[in-house]
C-alpha cells in the first residue's frame, strides 16, 4: 500500500533527520511516495540520496523513521524502518479566539499557540470581529509547519470559522473560560484554576466581547478569568492563555 506525502516539512541543522507531514497512515503500510513539491526538496534541495533517511509523521501520534528507496525528484519513495507512538497529551486545551483584521498577527497566535501543545484552535466570529475573512489552506499549512518545527507528532485541529453564539451555546466541554476585559465584572486569574484534562477559553476581539456577548458566556457557564493585570492583544492573550492551560 502507499501513500502521497504533501510538501509540509522542516529541515533542523545538526545531527536531526529532516521531518516531514504525511496526511494520511495506516499501521499496514510500509512504503510512501512523496508528494512532487516534497520530493524535489528531498532530491535536489537536501540532494539526499538512497539509503539515506528521515522522519515523518501523520500529526497524530506517529513518528516514522524511513529510508529513501528511490530518489526520484518527483516521486521520492521512502521505506518505513522504525515506528514509534507518541501518547495524545493529557491536557486537551482548546483556544476559541476572534479572528483579526490582521492577518499577519492571527497567523503569529497559530503559530505559537501550535508550539505551545494546544490541541484545538477555533477562529471566533464576534459582534466586534472586523475580518471574517479566513484563508483555511494557509492557515493549516503554518499548524502543521510549527508543529513540525517543536518537533511534535500531534497535529492541534484547526477549526473552521465559527460564531461566537453558536459555539457558546453547543459547547460540552466541562471547563470553560471566558477572558474579557469588563472591568464591572468580577473576574480571578487565570493562574489560580487547575485546569482539567479538557478545557476551552474564549478570547475576543479587539474591541472585546460585547456586553451581550459576555452575558449569554455566563449563562452557559463560562467562568469569567483575567489574563494578568494589563490589557494584551487579542493575539497576545491567546498565547498567554494556552501557556497557562497547557503548562499549568
Amino acid at each position: 500500500m502507499q501513500y502521497t506525502c504533501n510538501q509540509y516539512f522542516i529541515i533542523f541543522t545538526g545531527m536531526a533527520l529532516p521531518f516531514f507531514y504525511i496526511p494520511a497512515y495506516s499501521a499496514e503500510q510500509n512504503k510512501i511516495v512523496l508528494d512532487e513539491d516534497t520530493s524535489k526538496h528531498v532530491v535536489q534541495v537536501l540532494r539526499m540520496k538512497t539509503g539515506e533517511q528521515l522522519n515523518l509523521t501523520d500529526g497524530k501520534g506517529s513518528l516514522l523513521t524511513c529510508e529513501i528507496t528511490d530518489a526520484h525528484k518527483k516521486h521520492c519513495t521512502v521505506e518505513v524502518r522504525a515506528k514509534t507512538e507518541s501518547p495524545k497529551p493529557l491536557k486537551q486545551v482548546s483556544i476559541a479566539i476572534s479572528l483579526l483584521k490582521n492577518t499577519n498577527r492571527f497567523e503569529w497566535f497559530l503559530e505559537k499557540a501550535t508550539e505551545i501543545g494546544v490541541s484545538e484552535i477555533i477562529p471566533l466570529i464576534c459582534e466586534r470581529t472586523e475580518k471574517e475573512k479566513f484563508r483555511y489552506d494557509r492557515m493549516q499549512g503554518i499548524v502543521i509547519s510549527a508543529m513540525l518545527q517543536s518537533q511534535q507528532c500531534w497535529l492541534p485541529v484547526l477549526q473552521d470559522p465559527v460564531e461566537f453564539n453558536k459555539l457558546v451555546n453547543e459547547s460540552s466541554v466541562k471547563q470553560k473560560f471566558i477572558a474579557h476585559c469588563d472591568e464591572a465584572s468580577v473576574k480571578n486569574n487565570l493562574l489560580i484554576f487547575q485546569p482539567f484534562n479538557s478545557s476551552v477559553i474564549l478570547i475576543g476581539p479587539e474591541g472585546d466581547f460585547s456586553p451581550a456577548e459576555i452575558e449569554l458566556a455566563l449563562q452557559n457557564n463560562f467562568t469569567p478569568v483575567s489574563l494578568g493585570g494589563t490589557r494584551l492583544r487579542t493575539e497576545t492573550a491567546g498565547v498567554v492563555a494556552a501557556t497557562l492551560l497547557c503548562q499549568a
